[in-house]
């Protein structure tokens, strides 16, 4: 196996990890008020999203960037928990595409910063950490586009077959992962 292969399939492995449900639960508020035809917004923002932490990754593997550990595993759920709280509906008028993509591209830093301690361990003395760090990237952009799939699929089937509209499929969506990310953050305070 290259080393293109093994750190591409740690990176979705990494993201599609039920132990560290973070990521995917902000994947899934990200993305929960869109349906298929609604493709581009949603590629625009995942990308957004892996351009802020893939930056972070690299200046982390670079050794040029050091921050506290414990700071940035509580931010991880705030930032989850204010893009839950900008996606209910009572907001959806008031939405501002230029800010959700600033928001998502300044998020995706912070994320970035919580996956760099598990990729300096992976990386160790490596030489070269150009290919890694970028096959890593590519993994992790694959495992967000595969829990995009699958929560676009779950949003179309609710919609279509159940007849729920878009407004309560997202506002369900959003106050459940308030609810989770509101205890995760309160379970990471630094002390």
């Amino acid at each position: 196996m290259s080393d293109f292969s093994i750190y591409f399939q740690l990176g979705w492995q990494h993201i599609l990890d039920l132990n560290g449900y973070d990521h995917i639960l902000f994947v899934m508020v990200l993305c929960c008020s869109y349906v298929l035809k609604d493709w581009k917004k949603i590629l625009w923002l995942v990308t957004a999203f892996t351009l802020g932490h893939s930056l972070t990754l690299a200046l982390a593997a670079f050794k040029i960037l050091n921050v506290n550990t414990a700071w940035i595993e509580f931010l991880i759920p705030i930032t989850i928990l204010i893009t839950a709280i900008y996606n209910l509906p009572k907001r959806r008028k008031q939405r501002n595409p230029a800010l959700l993509y600033t928001m998502t591209l300044a998020f995706g830093l912070i994320h970035g910063l919580g996956f760099s301690n598990y990729l300096q361990s992976l990386l160790g003395k490596e030489a070269n950490i150009f290919l890694p760090l970028l096959s890593f990237n590519i993994g992790l952009e694959f495992g967000q586009l595969i829990i995009v799939f699958f929560v676009i699929l779950l949003s179309e089937l609710m919609l279509k077959i159940f007849s729920v509209t878009n407004r309560d499929w997202s506002f369900f969506i959003s106050s459940a992962v308030i609810g989770i990310s509101f205890i995760m953050a309160l379970e990471r305070i630094p002390v």
